[in-house]
């Protein structure tokens, strides 16, 4: 039964501000299990063991408040918050009144969004060509920008010709998610109803099968999936269309992809993993404007990755610095993490770091499939923008200003359709088709073609060099429009190899001064985890660590994780483990585990929600 909260006496806003969440950002919490178990359950959903049959939830009530709108949007990157700020601006133009409900997993607007970025304005300035005047916080225009690779000793100098995707030329270095917040501000300003702090958990739907809205995620859950005393159901926000700006790899996203078969005639999805840190260095090394990438060492040719090192103007000497790595590597030893503190660790790059303080850490997941990767972007009642479906430009290492622009195309494709004197829909949910259609004739389109294959060429036998040869020819030479187009390898996970075909990694210890150790690194994310909480991933085969990537990759989830939240436990015969407590005449076993509990308590002294930095 669902009660519309117009018919209460509580407006929707105070209800979502009503429930207080203490959000989890390291996935799965440690249980101890029973002797008997041969696979601990780890994972405790319910979308895996349903609440209808688990006696715990008898009882139990299930009942949600549902408030209507015109518009839903999930998340507020740049993205969301460009499509609720384009569609309140053509509102007032117009003077039609929409209603725009905005949710953001994150407590506050712009914390889960990463210091860093290197901006080109295009799609910024359409969406406030007033942005000075307004005082947005593009405080560092590029002043000089540098490329190189990297040996083991020595940085090979490669200069950038007009026309390049790495040329910087007008961009501005910013610390996005003070720009993301002061977004937010001007959505805010403009009538967007703005809720941060609730996830958007689960996708609704209408008989006839168009999307009907979101849900927010439920609260006071233990971490073995029983009810508290103090559980809460989410909220229900039904809209005429729901836009879903989640980010890479959104989880109601791959939901979406299933239900309305999405991905049918486009590549797989291809992934990175970015880490960034902040730092305060010293000031006669500090350069405002300075944009530095390099490829290469500590990477192979065919590890997919390269570095940044932005030198920022926010009165005071911030350096943001970071490491991306593809996530179809073949060596399942690697550590995105520990390559990217031994980076720092270079001859061209300790030098800046030397005497000054790491201030924060973070990481986020990247979408770099490109082109060849972009599904199909609307189904009756919702749309994807942003980079849920991926309109990150790999080679230039963007993807902040495609994404604000597929957030202006919606909003206007979305607001045509809603106050069209002949509105008529096949479903409940409307299907605006026009945004894809307005998306191909746009720049953003344009722009992807034109260096869509880039990143597959660098799957050839020269590995990454190969695609620098591939970019100088066809790119700076031919502009991308030669009359091929090159396919991805296919998914990531199947271009890693058995880890008895691979040689471990040796990784130098961390200094303490230029590199450091994963825990100390995670307690400057600003990440805060309650300890008696459901985790937020969740595995469809508890049995598969174990089973299959201990056995045949030697676990290499214990090493990609840019927080360690995994680990194997081994589970000696006649003993209890730490956290499991499980043991077998098998003798020797190890089941996967994570490092949430353990980093607990040093991380609740940051004090915040925010993960990552900004």
């Amino acid at each position: 039964m669902l009660v519309p909260l117009a018919k209460l006496s509580c407006p929707a806003y105070q209800c979502f501000h009503a429930l207080k969440i203490k959000k989890n950002y390291l996935p799965l919490c440690g249980t101890r299990w029973s002797s008997t178990s041969v696979v601990p359950r780890i994972t405790t959903h319910y979308t895996i063991y349903p609440r209808d049959k688990d006696k715990r939830w008898e009882g139990v009530n299930m009942e949600r408040f549902a408030e209507e709108a015109d518009v839903v949007i999930v998340g507020a990157g740049p993205a969301g918050l460009s499509a609720a700020v384009r569609l309140k601006q053509l509102a007032t133009k117009h003077e039609k009144d929409i209603r725009v409900c905005l949710v953001e997993k994150a407590a506050q607007i712009g914390a889960h969004t990463l210091s860093g970025a290197c901006l080109d304005p295009r799609a910024f300035e359409e969406l406030f060509p007033d942005w000075k005047e307004k005082g947005a916080p593009l405080n560092t225009p590029v002043t000089e920008d540098r490329f190189g690779i990297l040996t083991e000793k020595y940085r090979i100098p490669v200069p950038i010709l007009p026309g390049l995707p790495m040329n910087n030329h007008g961009n501005y270095i910013v610390r996005l998610g003070h720009l993301v917040s002061w977004m937010g501000e001007q959505a805010e300003a403009l009538g967007v109803e703005v809720y941060p702090g609730y996830a958007a958990a689960e996708v609704l739907f209408h008989e006839d099968g168009s999307v009907k809205g979101i849900a927010t995620n439920d609260v006071g859950i233990q971490k073995d999936g029983a009810p508290k005393t103090t559980f809460e159901r989410g909220l229900e926000l039904h809209a005429k269309v729901t836009i879903f700006a989640e980010g890479c790899h959104g989880h109601l996203a791959k939901q979406l992809y299933k239900k309305f078969d999405l991905r049918a005639n486009c590549d797989p999805q291809t992934y990175g993993i970015g880490l960034k840190e902040l730092w305060i260095i010293d000031e006669k090394k500090w350069k405002p404007g300075r944009v530095d990438h390099t490829v290469g060492w500590p990477l192979d040719r065919h590890t997919y990755g390269g570095s940044f090192l932005y030198h920022l103007n926010e009165g005071e000497p911030l350096v943001a610095l970071g490491f991306v790595v593809g996530l179809d590597y073949q060596n399942p030893y690697l550590s995105p993490f520990r390559e990217f503190q031994r980076w720092k660790h270079h001859p061209s790059i300790r030098p800046t770091l030397e005497g000054g303080k790491r201030i924060a850490y973070g990481a986020r997941a990247l979408n770099e499939g490109g082109f060849q990767s972009i599904p199909k972007l609307t189904f009756p009642g919702g749309l994807l923008i942003g980079c849920s479906p991926g309109f990150m430009n790999v080679p230039k290492i963007k993807g902040s200003h495609t994404a604000m622009k597929s957030g202006i195309l919606a909003a206007e494709s979305i607001f045509n359709q809603l106050t069209g004197e002949n509105l008529q829909s096949k479903t409940i949910g409307l299907h605006v088709t026009e945004y894809e259609d307005n998306l191909k004739k746009s720049w953003v389109w344009k722009e992807l073609y034109s260096v869509r294959n880039i990143r597959p060429s660098c799957h050839g036998i020269l590995g990454v060099y190969g695609g620098m040869i591939y970019t100088g020819i066809f790119y700076w030479i031919f502009r991308g429009m030669e009359p091929w187009t090159l396919k991805h390898k296919g998914s990531d996970s199947d271009q890693l190899k058995p880890a008895k075909d691979c040689t471990p990694i040796e990784y130098p210890k961390p200094d303490g001064q230029i590199s450091f150790d994963l825990l100390s690194s995670v307690a400057l994310s600003g990440t805060n985890h309650e300890h008696d909480q459901p985790a937020h991933l969740t595995l469809k085969d508890d049995s598969i660590p174990v089973n299959r990537n201990l056995s045949i990759y030697d676990g290499p989830e214990q090493r990609f994780c840019p927080a360690g939240v995994y680990e194997f436990v081994p589970l000696e015969q006649g003993s209890s483990a730490f956290l499991l407590g499980s043991c077998t005449e098998l003798g020797q076993q190890h089941y996967l585990v994570n490092r949430s509990s353990l980093q607990a308590t040093s991380l609740s002294t940051t004090g915040n929600h925010k993960y990552g930095t900004h």
